[in-house]
């Protein structure tokens, strides 16, 4: 909703679910499911304004028969009136999906033979942004997908090929559209800070792999998402105390020991086990024991002043006082990137939406709702 209010022209989504969950919600822009949809939901997608992608031939001819078969209506002014809108990706060297240069023309034609189909994109994706000649080379790819639709006589639809790290290094043409993606979290691709850090003054010199970005040069994004917890319990333990299961952690000392309700159920890895740390009062307390589905541990016995207690809050991503737990750290603490620190915050976390002037909206499993 904050996206269609600021102005963005559209939405891309992964799967037809998320497209439908925008609908019911009242979004009303223009959503592009970007992987290909089961095709017997054709019909209904172009009935919801819902647009599709399509790399496969056997995937296309599946939807053409769907659509053909179905009693979805083509009267002027109905929902499918012009028919359901067609993105064909092009493989381009991402090796994922796609019709290739050679077969662009044939799926471009077929689409466009099919009264209730509608050839509305033309897109890509790039392997490696950071890479100027990978780069190059997929956007010559991408070009002549172009001129041979072109030359096939077809009207050529808008394209788009540039994503996060190729708009903030700028190396992809922006074309008719854009897909930001990781950049709406506030955050830098990975591959474009150097070394995993998301502070631009901590690139070292020298250390910038091929393609990133020079130390200075980081766009000033402000990371949106913020992961906050409170103990369900605090408690003080014996030295050589098991902590969580296993145990991988004893207590070395008499300890105080905060449970925190949530795990990798939640999207808190279990590689994090041991690993990594909560921000409690502005100051960092490792996390101990096994990350379990649904708990963590974090040692507070030195946490400064009063002893921690259940009304103190916890911090595991984000910002706390002077001191701040990144995306771009906890990915390279689990040997990942960004994106999946991000992306798999699970659905049964609460969702706070706020803004400078303070809560918006509360999402849980159940129901979302203003806010107070």
């Amino acid at each position: 909703r904050a996206l269609e209010a600021f102005g963005a022209d559209g939405l891309c989504v992964a799967t037809y679910d998320e497209a439908v969950e925008l609908r019911a919600a009242g979004v009303r822009l223009p959503i592009l499911v970007l992987f290909p949809i089961p095709p017997a939901r054709g019909a209904d997608a172009a009935a919801r304004r819902i647009s599709v992608s399509i790399g496969d031939s056997t995937q296309l001819e599946r939807l053409v028969a769907a659509v053909e078969g179905s009693a979805q209506s083509s009267e002027p002014g109905s929902a499918g009136a012009r028919g359901l809108d067609v993105h064909v990706e092009v493989e381009t060297g991402l090796g994922r999906d796609g019709f290739t240069v050679e077969g662009i023309a044939a799926a471009a034609r077929k689409i466009s033979e099919v009264p209730k189909l509608h050839l509305a994109g033309l897109w890509t994706h790039m392997q490696d942004a950071a890479d100027p000649a990978r780069t190059a080379a997929q956007l010559d790819r991408f070009e002549a997908a172009a001129a041979a639709i072109r030359d096939a006589g077809i009207a050529l639809p808008g394209r788009h090929a540039a994503a996060s790290a190729g708009l903030l290094a700028g190396t992809v043409m922006a074309f008719d559209a854009v897909r930001p993606g990781l950049a709406t979290y506030g955050l830098v691709p990975d591959e474009l800070l150097g070394d995993g850090s998301q502070a631009a003054e901590a690139v070292p010199s020298g250390a910038l792999p091929s393609g990133a970005l020079p130390s200075g040069a980081l766009p000033s994004l402000r990371p949106v998402m913020s992961l906050h917890a409170r103990a369900i319990r605090v408690a003080d333990l014996p030295s050589g105390w098991g902590i969580s299961y296993g145990p991988t952690f004893e207590t070395a000392r008499a300890s105080r020991i905060a449970t925190l309700p949530l795990g990798y159920g939640d999207g808190w890895p279990r590689a994090l086990s041991n690993r990594g740390d909560a921000l409690v009062r502005g100051v960092r307390a490792p996390l101990v024991g096994n990350v379990a589905m649904d708990a963590l541990m974090v040692d507070v016995t030195d946490v400064p002043g009063d002893p921690v207690s259940l009304d103190d809050e916890f911090v595991l991503l984000g910002r706390q006082g002077a001191d701040e737990i990144t995306a771009a750290s906890l990915a390279a603490t689990r040997g990942t990137i960004s994106w999946e620190v991000v992306a798999a915050m699970s659905r049964r976390l609460p969702r706070v939406y706020h803004a400078a002037s303070g809560p918006l909206e509360v999402r849980t499993l159940t129901a979302g709702g203003a806010s107070s």
